[in-house]
């Protein structure tokens, strides 16, 4: 987002035609209208972002609801720690199926061990963005993100303009596609403000591997510009 006057345009073209063409082949491999539909559902239905991630937030979220209160960084690592170990001796069980008895998929203790290494790693990856979202103003004092979700319906309000610029889809398409994912957003976060949070975490998580730079700098201009220029949707558009 440069300034404001595209911010409603579904019909702005972006880079031009060709541009978009290949970016969105370079990018996300999409090079047909089929291709641009099936992406863009996977956006919508939030599959696109990592299973992982939501795994850690929404384990902190059933945490803090159980607790009644704000849940330490250790509390969340153990407690991580024990639901992977569990969910791998679960997965090891026989399991009785239409076709009989399967036999279970044990793990490795190297690869149990290195799967419990990298949830906690990622426990501590998002617990140092959210710090500096705090700093930064992106997030509010004592505030935690739920869902990285919105990672993916940004995503697809931007597909739905990228598909429309390299003539994937139609307009009404678009459009549908657009409105689709605003009242996900709608429904699984509370404000424009804490539907930004859990996008810039996603993004964060995807590109920026914890340097703080080009990739956090724009998404913090961007969530600066929404938040406070006058005619910015986040502004303009009742949330509700």
């Amino acid at each position: 987002m440069q300034n404001g006057q595209f911010w409603n345009a579904l019909a702005n073209h972006g880079n031009g035609y060709r541009m978009e063409r290949e970016q969105l082949d370079q990018w996300w491999g999409v090079t047909s209208s089929e291709g641009w539909a099936r992406t863009q559902e996977r956006l919508l239905r939030a599959d696109m972002v990592s299973g992982v991630w939501e795994f850690v937030l929404g384990l902190r979220h059933s945490l803090a609801r159980d607790f009644a209160g704000i849940v330490s960084v250790d509390h969340w690592r153990e407690a991580a720690e024990r639901v992977v170990r569990l969910r791998a001796e679960e997965a090891a069980e026989p399991r009785l199926t239409p076709d009989g008895v399967t036999r279970g998929r044990a793990t490795s203790p190297s690869s149990l061990a290195a799967e419990v290494e990298g949830v906690q790693r990622l426990i501590g990856r998002i617990t140092r963005y959210e710090a500096r979202f705090r700093a930064d103003g992106l997030l509010p004092e004592g505030a935690c993100i739920r869902s990285a979700e919105a990672w993916d319906y940004g995503r697809a309000s931007a597909m739905a303009r990228w598909g429309l610029a390299a003539r994937y889809c139609t307009l009404p398409e678009a459009e549908a596609a657009v409105i689709r994912a605003g009242r996900l957003v709608q429904v699984n976060y509370r404000s424009w403000a804490d539907f930004s949070a859990g996008y810039a975490l996603g993004r964060c998580l995807h590109f920026d591997e914890e340097e703080f730079g080009e990739w956090y700098d724009e998404t913090l201009r961007t969530h600066r510009a929404l938040t406070t220029e006058p005619t910015s949707p986040w502004l303009t558009i009742p949330w509700s």
